[in-house]
């Protein structure tokens, strides 16, 4: 298991592309532009793509599935996709409205559910929007108490005793290669590796230039139990690829004004050393041992032209020092890139 899941990361390789930019989170983007990033992403050899039934409502899986389908690149790269949101019909839903994030005109609903049957069914599902007959990872959507509140201990007993079996049985069965968690939150990682053995945890705006919680107990964790870290969501949800504009996002929200105090702190340093501040917050993550790869979300082709050009370029290691002497990175997050 371990040479299969060496080699598999190895497929992988450090950038990946995160499809929900192209579900119209936020904003709505054209076909053709999908495509556009998509292809540019193929061309420039990035051989990773992660996707939801949840982006878009099916849209993101669409758009990626079509894609590859013409330019026949799919068997070259790994896919992800999650489950535990089924998606339902919704046709009374406006369609020009943002729904949860999103405007699609898919007219479908995401409806929580890790049990057996659904997971099972999502997969089916995920591979015909898809078009593919194998998808690589598959992770459980959005666990944990952020996302559930007191609807958690539910959710997560449903799971541990329906979903993740069906994503054992899938995984044992060579369905699919590996298993893992897609979260926003650290505690969720902890409980479940305290009950269950995973692969791999997508792990969203937690390991950033703005957090480094993971490293005190989650990625110490994750190191002894081989389970490895794709650290998704590195501009923050948009505020370290901006900088502190107005309309900037932090954590799929607005953003605190502490947050954007110490945004302009941090860039103030990258700027001093000529490295844009993206071009960090993209790279950072990387320097941990536990972090195989960064998941940026990309939806134009300049962006996947400079996520490229972020990974080539040598970060003086003394702008690392000075975030550390300045209180803005956790004094043990490793930086040995």
């Amino acid at each position: 298991m371990l040479d299969h899941m060496e080699s598999l990361f190895q497929r992988i390789g450090p950038l990946g592309f995160g499809g929900a930019s192209i579900g119209n989170l936020y904003r709505s983007v054209s076909e053709e532009q999908a495509e556009a990033v998509l292809l540019a992403a193929v061309d420039s050899g990035i051989r990773y793509i992660d996707t939801a039934p949840f982006y878009g409502f099916g849209l993101s899986e669409k758009r990626i599935g079509r894609v590859l389908a013409d330019c026949g690149a799919a068997s070259r790269l790994v896919l992800s996709s999650k489950v535990g949101r089924r998606l339902s019909a919704a046709p009374g839903v406006d369609l020009t409205a943002i729904r949860s994030g999103f405007v699609s005109p898919e007219p479908y609903e995401a409806v929580f559910d890790y049990s057996y049957d659904a997971v099972m069914r999502s997969w089916e599902e995920s591979r015909q929007r898809l078009h593919c007959k194998r998808i690589d990872i598959l992770f459980a959507h959005d666990l944990g108490k952020r996302t559930h509140g007191d609807e958690h201990v539910k959710h997560f007993r449903t799971f541990i005793e329906g979903g993740y079996r069906a994503l054992r049985n899938l995984r044992d069965s060579g369905e699919i290669s590996a298993i893992g968690l897609g979260v926003n939150e650290v505690e969720i990682c902890i409980e479940a590796l305290q009950h269950i053995e995973l692969d791999v945890i997508l792990l969203a705006s937690r390991y950033t230039l703005l957090e480094q919680t993971p490293i005190d107990l989650l990625f110490p964790m994750c190191a002894e139990k081989g389970v490895r870290i794709i650290a998704g969501g590195p501009y923050s949800s948009g505020v370290l690829a901006t900088g502190a504009k107005s309309d900037a996002r932090y954590d799929y929200g607005v953003v605190p004004e502490n947050v954007s105090e110490k945004v302009r702190r941090i860039e103030r340093i990258c700027n001093a050393y000529e490295i844009p501040l993206p071009m960090a917050a993209l790279r950072f993550p990387l320097g941990h041992p536990q972090v195989t790869t960064v998941l940026p979300g990309l939806e134009k082709k300049d962006q996947v032209r400079a996520a490229l050009e972020a990974m080539s370029t040598p970060i003086p290691s003394a702008l690392w020092d000075e975030l550390k002497h300045a209180g803005l990175l956790h004094p043990g997050a490793p930086t040995d890139f």
